[in-house]
């Protein structure tokens, strides 16, 4: 088969917090030895591309401006292109607010006065921000979530709360679902992927450690899908998910016995 480009998640793929996970840098090298390109991609909406790039950098992978994409970024692109002049009032991070202010929306303050509601992951969630939700809401508002990841590997690699778990809770609290959640699996992650890949989903890999984000973006699009057990999902999760991935690894480590068998 043909493959051209490959998606690799970051996050309990590449590393946990500061801690670059084995094998992960070389894997990267036998991706740039192939001739294939690379979109890392982060559910993480804290940090923009140029971030993740130096983050990296920092951390001994060869990443290259323009190839890293995070959940934050596809929302700003997202806002720029249906939101442009609309008010727009955040419950999330200060880095999310600064890149909802880099956009042709307005952020505002006052939750009665906005037309787009975005919800997303703050360690300052609070009751307040449940009572913000119920008087942004009504019938005309436009409800966004950035990512849906309920959890994330924290610096240890044990699972701590995102920001599907404050997506989900804002849900609850206004009775009502998200219109659009934009990171992965999300038809506009995906765009987002293949724009910066210049590539068709069939000539994709898509690597990660979360079966209902990145293998369920790469199942719908036709991509090949490999699971790595160094995140979240682990064989109970494999045992229970109609998610099937066509490969799974112990590691990033270990991609290029994938790529082998794929004849790359």
């Amino acid at each position: 088969m043909t493959v051209a480009g490959a998606i690799i998640d970051l996050d309990g793929t590449v590393y946990h917090g500061d801690t670059l996970l084995p094998g992960a840098a070389s894997a990267i090298d036998v991706f740039r030895e192939r001739g294939l390109g690379i979109c890392f991609f982060s559910n993480n909406p804290i940090h923009d591309g140029s971030e993740y790039v130096e983050r990296l950098r920092g951390l001994g992978v060869d990443a290259r401006e323009g190839e890293a994409c995070s959940s934050g970024v596809v929302t700003r692109e997202y806002l720029n292109g249906s939101h442009a002049g609309d008010d727009v009032f955040v419950i999330g991070s200060e880095p999310l607010r600064s890149m909802v202010t880099g956009t042709e929306a307005r952020l505002v303050e006052d939750p009665a006065e906005t037309d787009v509601l975005l919800a997303s992951w703050t360690d300052s969630f609070h009751y307040h921000d449940m009572i913000d939700a119920l008087r942004a809401i009504d019938e005309e508002t436009v409800f966004l979530g950035t990512d849906p990841d309920r959890t994330f590997p924290g610096e240890d690699g044990d699972p701590v709360p995102g920001s599907g778990a404050i997506i989900n809770a804002v849900a609850g609290v206004i009775e009502r679902d998200p219109d659009r959640i934009l990171g992965k699996p999300s038809e506009i992650a995906v765009q987002a992927a293949l724009e910066r890949l210049d590539c068709a989903p069939t000539e994709c890999v898509i690597i990660g450690d979360r079966l209902e984000t990145d293998i369920a973006m790469g199942e719908r699009n036709g991509m090949t899908t490999i699971l790595v057990r160094t995140g979240v999902s682990n064989e109970r999760s494999l045992e229970r998910s109609a998610v099937t991935p066509d490969y799974v690894i112990d590691s990033l480590g270990d991609i290029e016995e994938v790529l082998t068998s794929l004849d790359v």
